[in-house]
């Protein structure tokens, strides 16, 4: 069965791409769920609209996205958690605390989706993690987990 993907769905494919999937998968999760419609020609035109669009709002938000990009770029966050005796912590680092950080520490505001962490985080240490605010704005961003 061909869908088009209406968002990003985890080891399927990326918003408005167009997949093969088992009738089952396609017609009992993806379509109900609102993650995707059924690729005919009808759908296949509207996406071609729809994409038309879309880039042309992306292209004018690509300056705001490099201009985070400069604010990040050299900076380094510190996370605040709580470890044991041998450095590792409670838990692990997650994207949320990433983007929270950011906002915080930088005044910036990411969507948590937007960044992708490299390795888990259950150590305290210094790590880097993908931010990937645009198909051609990729940074890595900087953080180090500290003891709270």
């Amino acid at each position: 069965m061909e869908l088009i993907l209406l968002k990003d769905v985890n080891n399927l494919g990326d918003k408005h791409e167009v997949v093969t999937v088992k009738d089952g998968y396609g017609r009992n999760y993806l379509i109900p769920q609102g993650m995707a419609i059924v690729a005919n020609a009808v759908n296949r035109r509207k996406l071609a609209e729809l994409q038309k669009r879309e880039e042309a709002i992306e292209t004018k938000r690509l300056d705001e996205y490099k201009a985070v990009v400069e604010q990040v770029s050299g900076k380094v966050l510190r996370i605040a958690a709580k470890a044991g005796t041998s450095g590792k912590i409670f838990g692990s680092v997650t994207n949320v605390q990433l983007a929270q950080a950011l906002k915080d520490q930088l005044n910036v505001d990411v969507d948590r989706h937007k960044i992708h962490l490299l390795e888990d985080v259950k150590v305290l240490g210094s790590y880097k993690a993908d931010l990937k605010l645009h198909k051609e704005v990729i940074t890595q961003l900087a953080f180090e987990v500290v003891e709270d």
